[in-house]
């Protein structure tokens, strides 16, 4: 779901929505600093790329970012300054900062984070990393058809652009429909080097299993507005998905299925409820608690993963219950957010050392007021359980032992219960050792591993998806 780690945009490690307009202050011209500004940032022992894109608009100079490294482009950023020699550069959503000096042709400067805070110097020069070890990453020529297809969303008026991957041998095939996880995610659900869809759908149809992965709206080549969206958007999306398929010669109608990973995981049984059309899900983390106790959860375990003191975790985890308490009261966002600020006013004028250095009240109030989109608001107070009650289908619920984002104990326990309360006999529930939120063999779990582990997806956890999954097409 959601991690606060070092500049990690992902599956419930992205934080959330990111479309925010751009802010602007500024005194002198912008041909000094526009166009292109590259960046290593070193982060235990990880390199990682940034790309700031910053152009002269009508109002004044504004500015994206990338992290090429992570699959994260067109990241808006909130804020951005220059007054000569002086750079700023900051993505409130994220808690990130730069602040830079610019000195002939380059930016000498910091980059921080949420407490963290490493040197970075940017340059007009581009800069080529050697890509990652990933083993695992098929490459063609595949044994299996690989086919680029669309399929329209009658409810949304958008189209949605993906890859079904087919065996080459035989008809009739089984099929699954992979719901990736929070953020904006392309067809191969990727992050940090990773593309744990690509090696899932890769394994899945060598054992016969056909498979259709897609770029959420918004992404790659799939239309639509991705910031507009909440996670009952995106099941019409899935919904769509499954329609296609059913207009496939080459696949069984009745043993389409569904596997979501992580908000996938939630997403999944929101569709299959009461359905007939779906035959089983696969739920990889999926949350069977509410996205607010997700959130208070994760966080106490990733801080302390990381080494926070335990003074200041619950400093933290008092604040973030605050807040989660207004963000999920009540579904009218304007009148939440207006408690949300008055709450957070009084906190910072009682406790005056928690606002940073170098903010005002007032701009650690915006900050956080606009974490508070229509899909965080949703997310927040949704409550998965009724819609387990109502999936008859067969599910497999799988988490990694060391899962810190989605943990394995409560969520899997609370599907379990669901599933059970509402009749259904069919459920598995598994819990991999060893194994964190990406089901990647780990040391501690923490996101701050994802991207030095050479592994995308565990064997284990792959052999025990498709060998499930083809018990069910039986």
């Amino acid at each position: 779901m959601y991690t606060k780690s070092i500049i990690v945009f992902t599956s419930l490690a992205r934080l959330c929505c990111l479309g925010l307009a751009l802010v602007l202050t500024g005194s002198l011209t912008a041909q000094d600093i526009t166009g292109q500004w590259n960046g290593v940032l070193e982060v235990q022992g990880i390199k990682l790329r940034l790309v700031f894109h910053v152009s002269q608009g009508e109002d004044g100079l504004t500015a994206t970012m990338d992290s090429p490294d992570q699959g994260a482009k067109g990241i808006p950023v909130t804020k951005t300054t220059f007054e000569n020699p002086g750079i700023t550069f900051e993505v409130a959503n994220i808690g990130m900062a730069y602040q830079g000096t610019l000195e002939g042709g380059t930016i000498a400067g910091t980059f921080r984070q949420r407490g963290f805070e490493t040197p970075l110097n940017l340059s007009r020069d581009a800069i080529d990393l050697a890509p990652p070890n990933r083993p695992q990453e098929p490459s063609e020529p595949f044994p299996y058809r690989s086919e680029e297809i669309t399929f329209n969303n009658p409810v949304a008026k958008i189209a949605l652009a993906g890859t079904l991957t087919l065996p080459l041998q035989g008809k009739n095939f089984p099929a699954v429909v992979l719901i990736s996880g929070s953020g904006p995610q392309n067809r191969n659900e990727e992050l940090l080097g990773h593309k744990p869809f690509l090696v899932l759908s890769d394994y899945l149809t060598r054992q016969g299993i056909a498979v259709l992965r897609y770029d959420d709206r918004g992404v790659g080549k799939s239309e639509g507005d991705f910031a507009a969206a909440t996670s009952a958007d995106f099941a019409t999306d899935v919904a769509s998905a499954v329609a296609y398929l059913q207009t496939r010669s080459e696949i069984d109608n009745k043993k389409i299925g569904l596997a979501g990973h992580s908000e996938g995981g939630l997403i999944a049984p929101m569709v299959a409820a009461g359905s007939r059309e779906v035959a089983f899900i696969v739920l990889l983390a999926g949350p069977g608690i509410s996205g607010a106790d997700i959130l208070m959860q994760q966080t106490e375990l990733i801080a302390r993963a990381n080494g926070m003191a335990e003074a200041e975790l619950q400093t933290e985890l008092e604040m973030l219950r605050a807040f989660l308490d207004i963000a999920a009261s009540g579904d009218d966002l304007d009148a939440t957010k207006a408690a949300l600020q008055a709450r957070l006013q009084q906190e910072f004028s009682n406790h005056p050392e928690r606002v940073p250095e170098g903010k005002t009240q007032e701009e650690l109030i915006s900050d956080n007021l606009k974490l508070l989109t229509p899909w965080m608001a949703y997310f927040l107070r949704y409550d998965p359980v009724p819609a387990l009650e109502k999936v008859t289908c067969p599910v497999l619920a799988l988490n990694g032992a060391k899962d810190l984002q989605v943990p394995a104990k409560a969520n899997l326990e609370a599907i379990a219960q669901a599933l059970a309360r509402g009749g259904n006999t069919k459920a598995t529930t598994l819990e991999l050792p060893n194994l964190n939120h990406l089901f990647q063999e780990c040391a501690t779990g923490s996101p701050s591993e994802y991207a030095t582990i050479e592994q995308t997806f565990s064997p284990r956890a792959l052999e025990v998806i498709a060998s499930w999954i083809t018990g069910q097409a039986k």
